[in-house]
């Protein structure tokens, strides 16, 4: 009886193969990739979050869905990178330099031989934000205050330990230096347990929003440097804080002081039909890219392709190739 029934089974499955009713052909799996960016009050993550998305809308086309990752920033998204945790990231463009030539954090490890560029996003600028009753004008006013510089495996750290050294300011001896994350940073400020905070953003950013929008008042700080620095950290460049973006704050007028750019870049290790995807999806729209967040209003296809330290990803260069576009 038993071998009848299995006959049975085995004939009706036969025919409904036949008709055209059988089991279904393998649908191609999805393939995910993460983009690591930074804190949620910054333009990092809604970069990622916007490059995901320009991507996302051709998921089925591609086989490929992108999802963000809010991270430490700069140094963690390399290093994830680099270890094969995250496939794509936001780093500054200082950060890129240093990690391509075994620098700062790499100097012990050596040079990040498989960091791998896409294209250059928004300028960011250093910026400094202090309470008015800390009487801080001037970066040189830091001397002996309480600062946050930044958390570690961020790239504003090094920014503002570079700035600080640049005025003669040991950020070991002689502030008390706080290693906060920047979402973190305008809450202490306005509670009165800093003094100030650098964080190196594009505008307008949350974080400084709401730092300005609180009851104690709050300035944001020209950072003047020599032409010394420049000469010698060539990626660096005097850049502005727009105060239109920020009506709470005490200034009165527009604030000098220096930036680099911010980077979206991969491994050599992460495939070309990806980073091909990415670069075209993101170039073909552009305008509706630039749409996305007021710090990409600068932006030009020209010069989201200066400024790249690291080789370009092959699969960047294939779509700059096909679309004529060169990498300066």
């Amino acid at each position: 009886m038993r071998k009848g029934i299995v006959v049975l089974v085995a004939v009706m499955a036969l025919s409904l193969v036949v008709v055209g009713i059988g089991p279904a052909p393998a649908i191609a799996k999805t393939k995910f990739y993460t983009i690591g960016t930074g804190g949620v009050t910054g333009v990092y993550y809604p970069t990622g979050g916007a490059i995901a998305r320009i991507v996302n809308a051709k998921k089925k086309e591609y086989g490929m869905r992108f999802t963000v990752e809010s991270t430490g920033g700069s140094v963690f998204n390399i290093n994830a990178i680099m270890a094969g945790d995250l496939e794509f990231g936001v780093v500054q463009s200082d950060r890129q330099y240093q990690a391509i030539k075994g620098m700062a954090e790499w100097k012990d490890k050596g040079a990040q031989k498989n960091l791998r560029a896409i294209f250059v996003i928004h300028p960011e600028s250093i910026t400094l934000v202090a309470a008015k009753d800390a009487r801080i004008n001037s970066i040189k006013d830091l001397k002996g205050k309480h600062v946050n510089i930044g958390n570690p495996g961020s790239g504003q750290r090094q920014n503002s330990i570079d700035a600080l050294a640049a005025v003669g300011i040991n950020y070991e001896k002689d502030i008390k230096a706080e290693g906060l994350k920047a979402s973190e940073a305008p809450g202490m400020l306005q509670d009165g347990r800093i003094d100030a905070f650098f964080y190196t953003v594009g505008h307008p950013a949350g974080a400084i929003k709401e730092a300005t929008s609180g009851a104690r008042a709050v300035n944001i700080v020209p950072i003047v440097l020599p032409d010394s620095f420049y000469k010698k950290f060539s990626y660096y460049a005097p850049s502005v804080v727009p105060i239109a973006f920020y009506p709470g704050a005490a200034n009165k007028a527009d604030i000098a002081t220096f930036g680099v750019k911010a980077t979206f870049v991969t491994s050599s290790k992460v495939s070309e039909k990806a980073v091909y995807a990415v670069t075209k999806e993101v170039f073909e729209n552009f305008d509706s890219f630039k749409k996305l967040h007021p710090a990409y209003s600068v932006l030009t296809k020209e010069n989201m392709l200066e400024g790249m330290s690291a080789p370009i990803h092959k699969g960047a260069q294939k779509y700059y190739n096909e679309a004529g576009m060169k990498v300066k």
